[in-house]
């Protein structure tokens, strides 16, 4: 029998999978090796939930520059908010997905694939997690946010 390639991931109402093989960022970002020292880098399902929808979303970096963990790439405005899009890896950037110039949806549509947001050469972040790290942090973050919920409904 072989190994998944996804985890059903399941917390109070919130259900995705998760590629076995990706690294993920404390930020709710995937990292997927697409050839040797090459990344993609896309927003979990969590993050776009988070997001709401998108709008727009641009890169301020031109291709070929420099980047380390931290450094803000861009931006992504949602109806609820614009938000900086920041770097989780060390290298060069190699450009944001033609894609979305025409199809946002597709990040939410194909998340896991085809719905990257930037890819880069380089090395992920040291604070990247494997899969089961990642259900760790998206098990704690889920259940702050619950009992935030809980204690504005019960003062």
């Amino acid at each position: 029998m072989s190994a998944p390639t996804t985890i059903l991931y399941k917390r109070a109402t919130f259900v995705t999978q998760l590629p076995v093989a990706y690294r993920y960022a404390p930020s709710h970002c995937w990292l997927a090796q697409t050839s040797e020292g090459l990344w993609r880098v896309g927003f979990t399902k969590f993050a776009l939930r988070m997001l709401g929808e998108l709008v727009d979303v641009q890169f301020d970096r031109a291709e070929g520059c420099a980047i380390q963990p931290g450094d803000v790439l861009g931006t992504i405005e949602g109806f609820k908010a614009v938000s900086d899009l920041f770097c989780v890896g060390t290298g060069t950037f190699r450009g944001g997905n033609p894609i979305l110039r025409t199809d946002l949806e597709i990040l939410a549509r194909e998340h896991n694939n085809a719905g990257w947001l930037y890819q880069f050469e380089g090395q992920p972040d040291s604070r990247c997690l494997d899969v089961h790290g990642y259900q760790g942090l998206l098990d704690a973050t889920i259940d702050r946010i619950l009992a935030k919920q809980q204690a504005e409904e019960n003062p």
